[in-house]
């Protein structure tokens, strides 16, 4: 049958506009759909706009892989493109002596992803390169780096509209319905409700992924995973940034914990904590500054009292709770769910950003190739 478009993507942030730009660039019409009034107003615009290399995550995992090639493929797009970014380096650090064996378990990871250009370091080769760093031991990671993130996405934005697509924004996803004989028609709802007919369907929404796949009917429940809401707070320090490349300490239970970065305007920002909440909640209580110390000092220790400002607040969609082990990225196609034509993404949190466009150029191939 003729459909009235080729691909409609549901969701505008930096996964969604990936995708979208990989099936315009294969010649396919493409629409992206996105609730909010602009583009990215979702987890893309609230992150620490880290370029990460891709040390961490379980071998043969879908994180490791699409962060290694997506870091590759960000780095060479944000050159072409003449987007702000940095490729300032990361210092992963061991505070304490017995910090050591973890320490060294990353960079064996590090080395089974494939991630390229790692150093073991000192303490005193890491105070060498960053004086005020407390470190008994550290890993120098070359290629990690900061972004501009929505100069990235209004990039790809663009990019879709010049190859024939268009993203809608005020335009949310109601629900679709498969239709006999393959591809779905899909329903939106706002001021301009309307019914559109495509051959694929790719959901992208972030934390609506799971109420989206729920709005596909016959999807099945039992395949859409719980959504666990994992908030993280920012707070910026006054004065001068005390350090030139990104600072991390060792990973906590379900996240990378709160690290430094140096954005790109020269200020001092520390964040995400993990703090499971109910339901999206974007406030900023500035009574968990006394963590942050807490935090920062064991490789800070420079940090004055008072430095700590409050910053903004991020909600990441995971898929697992507070005590149970991280979880990969969900890349649900019709061996999952049984619909032919669309891929689900599910819990596409760190390293999504990163992973974009390796994760739309997945969905696609998978898709259409």
């Amino acid at each position: 049958m003729a459909f009235e478009t080729d691909a409609i993507v549901i969701g505008a942030g930096a996964v969604g506009l990936a995708t979208g730009r990989a099936f315009a660039l294969r010649g396919h019409e493409t629409l992206v759909l996105e609730a909010q009034g602009a583009i990215g107003q979702g987890i893309s615009s609230r992150n620490s706009e880290v370029i990460h290399a891709g040390l961490y995550y379980p071998t043969g995992s879908l994180k490791a892989r699409l962060c290694v090639l997506g870091r590759q493929l960000l780095y060479a797009y944000l050159d072409k493109y003449h987007i702000a970014h940095e490729r300032c380096g990361k210092l992963v650090v061991a505070t304490e002596p017995h910090e050591a064996a973890r320490l060294e378990a990353i960079f064996r990871q590090a080395g089974e992803n494939g991630v390229e250009g790692l150093q073991r370091l000192s303490g005193e080769q890491a105070r060498a390169l960053e004086p005020e760093l407390n470190a008994t031991a550290a890993i120098l990671s070359p290629d990690s780096g900061v972004m501009d993130a929505h100069g990235y996405m209004g990039n790809m934005a663009g990019e879709i509209s010049a190859l024939g697509g268009a993203v809608v924004v005020n335009t949310p996803f109601a629900g679709a319905t498969p239709l006999e004989g393959g591809g779905f028609l899909v329903r939106t709802g706002g001021d301009a409700a309307t019914e559109v007919t495509t051959r694929y369907l790719v959901i992208a929404a972030g934390l609506g992924a799971q109420a989206a796949a729920a709005s596909v009917e016959t999807f099945p429940a039992g395949q859409i995973p719980r959504l666990h809401y994992g908030k993280g707070v920012y707070f910026t320090c006054a004065g001068k940034a005390p350090f030139g490349r990104l600072v991390y300490p060792l990973p906590i239970p379900g996240a990378l914990g709160t690290h430094y970065r140096r954005d790109l305007g020269g200020q001092a920002r520390f964040g995400p904590d993990l703090d499971f909440v109910d339901a999206p909640d974007y406030s900023v209580d500035p009574a968990r500054a006394d963590a942050f110390y807490d935090t920062i000092r064991r490789f800070w220790p420079g940090l004055k009292d008072g430095a700590l400002v409050p910053d903004y607040a991020g909600i990441r969609p995971k898929l697992h709770g507070p005590g149970e082990l991280q979880t990969d990225f969900r890349i649900d196609g019709a061996e999952a769910h049984g619909l032919a034509g669309l891929i689900a993404l599910f819990g596409i949190e760190s390293p999504g950003l990163t992973s974009s466009l390796a994760i739309g150029d997945e969905v696609v191939r998978r898709l259409v190739d």
